[in-house]
C-alpha cells in the first residue's frame, strides 16, 4: 500500500486508517464484507461494474497483508476462492458504520439541493 503520511508523525493514529481505507475501493469492499460476511471473487466482481479484475485482485490482496481480510482457496475446480474479515478487520466496524451514516446524509442533503434547485 502507498504511504500517504501527510507530513505526519509515523505514529500518527489517522495515517494509520488513512493507509488501510485510503483509495477507491477498500472501505467499499470492506463494506460490503459487512454486509455479507463472505464474499466470492466473482461477487465482489459482479458488484461493481467499473473495478476490474485486475485492480479488484490488488485491492484484495492489500487489505489480506494488511491482515484486514483473509482469503480461503477451496481446492476445486474452478478454483472457489472466500474472503472473509478478520477479528482485526472487524474492528473497522464503527469506522465504516460512520462513514454509511454520513455518506447517508450526504446523499439526502445533495437530493434536498437537486429539487431545490
Amino acid at each position: 500500500m502507498k504511504d500517504y503520511s501527510f507530513k505526519c508523525e509515523k505514529t500518527c493514529p489517522i495515517t494509520g486508517a488513512v493507509r488501510i481505507l485510503s483509495g477507491k475501493w477498500n472501505a467499499v469492499l470492506i463494506y460490503n464484507l459487512f454486509q455479507h460476511d463472505v464474499c466470492r471473487f466473482s461477487d465482489f466482481a459482479n458488484n461493481f461494474d467499473n473495478l476490474s479484475p485486475r485492480i479488484l485482485a490488488l485491492k484484495l490482496s492489500e487489505l489480506e497483508k494488511a491482515n484486514i481480510i483473509t482469503k480461503k482457496i477451496y481446492p476445486v475446480i474452478p478454483p472457489k476462492t472466500e474472503y472473509r474479515l478478520t477479528d482485526f478487520g472487524k474492528t473497522l466496524k464503527p469506522v465504516i458504520e460512520a462513514m454509511e451514516k454520513w455518506g447517508n446524509y450526504n446523499n439526502t442533503i445533495q437530493q434536498e439541493s437537486a429539487t431545490n434547485q
